[in-house]
This record gives structure tokens, sequence and C-alpha cells, in this order.
């Protein structure tokens, strides 16, 4: 997860979220590169295209100005276990806990609510679904602002390599 602090004013009119769709796929790559490539972390389209296949209703890009600003991608999987970076998804779970893969905002969009809006609507969209929990992995030291949103840290839960070194299991339940 690509960290939203807040910090700046809040852009609320013209921002929708909806469903990521096959044209928008090189945008997400694009988005996932500018944030993840630098600290090693980028996982490339093929893996990135596994794991929307493996649950196209429960991903989502949000759009601003007619443009995706940002992505997040969102899978059941089982809870505390998560994706290998390294390989695409070849299985589909069946699961009571979504796990959110990825959550990039545009660099220029960041710190203005958007990370905070964007779990919000998938809370609502996992509960109408029958979900239970949200599971997520916080890297490069996110699972500080993740706590503040809810998450709980799961420590003892053993990362990949692959998510980095401060890389820790978060979940939480989808009513709180």
């Amino acid at each position: 997860m690509t960290a939203d602090t807040g910090a700046g004013p809040r852009v609320t009119e013209a921002v929708t979220f909806r469903r990521l769709a096959e044209d928008d796929w090189d945008t997400v790559v694009e988005l996932e590169s500018a944030a993840y490539a630098a600290d090693g972390l980028s996982e490339g389209r093929e893996a990135l295209y596994s794991r929307g296949q493996a649950s196209p209703d429960t991903c989502y890009v949000a759009e601003h100005d007619g443009r995706v600003v940002g992505y997040l991608l969102s899978l059941p999987y089982p809870l505390y276990r998560c994706p290998d970076l390294s390989s695409p998804e070849e299985a589909v779970f069946e699961s009571t806990n979504l796990h959110v893969h990825d959550l990039v905002i545009t660099e220029e969009l960041r710190g203005r609510d958007l990370a905070l809006r964007f779990i919000r609507h998938l809370r609502e969209e996992a509960r109408q679904r029958g979900f239970e929990r949200l599971s997520m992995v916080a890297v490069r030291r996110t699972d500080i602002l993740l706590a503040l949103l809810g998450y709980r840290a799961h420590r003892e839960v053993a990362v990949p390599e692959c998510y980095g070194p401060r890389a820790v299991y978060m979940s939480m339940p989808v009513d709180r």
C-alpha cells in the first residue's frame, strides 16, 4: 500500500470509484511501477493481471478529471496468507477474508484522503458481498497509517521476503 497521509487538501468532488476494466491495465501497470519499482517491490504486468483476474468484481480504479488516478486490487484469500509478489496467482480461493493486495494513488494526489476513501469503499463492497475480514500487507511503514484505520498487525504471520524487510501482515473485521 502506498501511503496517503491526509496532509494535503481533500479531493472530494469529481473522484469516483468503479470496477477496474480491461482498458485500465496499462495505467495500473504504470502506477504500480512508479510506486514500487525503486524499492524492488514491483511485480510486473503478468502478476498484477493474475490478481485482478482472480476476483475482477473486487478490483477498482479511482477516476479524477476523466483519468485513472489510483487503483485497488483485492481478492478472496485465506486469512493470514498473502500472494507471493514474484509469481502470478494460480489459484482462486473461496474465503470470508478479502485481501487488499495493492492500493496505489498517483503521486500528485497522495495526501488527500483518497486511500482512506478507497478503503471505506472497499469495506462497504466487502460487507455487501458477505466478507467478514479485510487483510493487507503493509510495506514501507504504512502499518502506522493502517493501524489508525482499524487494522491490527499480526507480526506472528510470516510475510514472504519479496515484500521487503519491514512488511507487516494486518487485518480488520469488515464490521468494526
